[in-house]
């Protein structure tokens, strides 16, 4: 039944393309589906030649910074028209999608770059913090779409641009967890955006950048049992220019440490900032000053590379000293063969002469 479909929609296609004029050009068209696509029509030689370019299977090209949070969002909406039979109009397709990505000639993705996707009828997501080293080097991840309902397959390649931060890295850096995020939640824009709000307002520094986001079952934590909604948990890292605020080292007075490890939550008084979308656990918060770290470089001083003179050296004798290893076999055999017959002859009196009636 699809096949013709299928068929039925080539041959619309055809007719749609016989039907354009006869200037050269670029045209865009719709068809009934409601799939895009572009068609760019090359005169040569007295006939018009058509190709038609789908916009999933084109390459895109997206440029993250070094040491900022990159965000990417793998829209199963975007894939849908690449599986025929392509909906009816009005008609609306929920077939579950999902993905599969890894570095270009390389079974699995960067080190750097994580992958999440919750359910086959949810969007993918692939986030991380692109390193130094890879800048100017053009990273290429294959995109793998399966529909898991007609099994057919389309891919497409995201490239990667890492470009380098003039103000990488944030001397200063503070990681927060939250407790009543998971992952997915927290990477879509308007939440992250919320909670870069509140931590510039709690902060106040002129550049406030996200670093990285990890997940809490990547740091060793349990999966939360399926009750009262409860999540995983995230831990957020961001970067700023100004030292951290008096708010944010309240953490590190006495009281609240006491607090905590008495597991009790510590009293911070910007808490309320956060309180109304964000429950941060104060006792995991962790702040890092970059420009007071010590250098544990040190130097190596090189000698002569000639080891101290320990004498001559003396191999052991030629003419070792023999020894008869006769009379410690003797010992050997001897003395078990002995025990043994004795313990014979104490089992064959046992058995033959002290029997009943004789």
């Amino acid at each position: 039944m699809w096949r013709q479909r299928w068929r039925q929609q080539r041959q619309e296609e055809r007719g749609a393309m016989r039907s354009a004029d006869g200037n050269s050009g670029t045209v865009n068209w719709t068809t009934k589906q409601a799939h895009s696509y572009i068609i760019s029509r090359i005169k040569a030689v007295e006939k018009n030649v058509y190709t038609i370019l789908s916009k999933v299977h084109s390459d895109r090209n997206v440029y993250p910074s070094a040491g900022v949070l990159f965000v990417h969002v793998l829209e199963r909406e975007y894939f849908k028209g690449e599986f025929p039979p392509y909906p009816k109009p009005g008609e609306i397709s929920n077939d579950p999608i999902t993905f599969n990505t890894n570095l270009m000639g390389y079974p699995d993705r960067p080190g750097w770059l994580r992958y999440i996707q919750r359910t086959p009828y949810s969007d993918g997501v692939l986030y991380g913090s692109p390193t130094v080293e890879n800048v100017g080097k053009p990273t290429i991840i294959e995109i793998t779409a399966y529909n898991r309902r007609t099994f057919e397959t389309a891919r497409h390649n995201l490239i990667i641009n890492i470009m380098s931060a003039e103000d990488f890295p944030l001397p200063y850096q503070a990681e927060f967890f939250i407790r009543n995020m998971n992952v997915e939640e927290m990477l879509a824009s308007e939440v992250l955006g919320d909670f870069l709000g509140a931590v510039k307002n709690v902060w106040q520094p002129e550049r406030l950048n996200a670093i990285n986001i990890t997940s809490a079952l990547d740091r060793g934590g349990r999966v939360p049992l399926p009750i009262n909604d409860m999540k995983e948990g995230v831990y957020v890292m961001v970067g700023a220019d100004v030292p951290f605020s008096s708010c944010l080292r309240e953490v590190e007075n006495p009281q609240n440490q006491l607090r905590c490890s008495q597991e009790m939550e510590p009293v911070i008084t910007c808490d309320k900032k956060f309180r109304t979308q964000f429950h941060i656990d104060w006792c995991k918060i962790s702040l890092v000053d970059n420009t007071k770290q010590v250098s544990t470089f040190q130097e190596v001083i090189r000698g002569e590379g000639i080891l101290p003179d320990g004498g001559e050296y003396k191999p052991p004798s030629d003419t070792l000293k023999s020894r008869d290893y006769y009379s410690d076999f003797l010992i050997t055999l001897a003395v078990p063969s002995a025990i043994a017959l004795v313990l014979f002859l104490i089992l064959a009196y046992i058995m033959c002469c002290r029997r009943e009636g004789v």
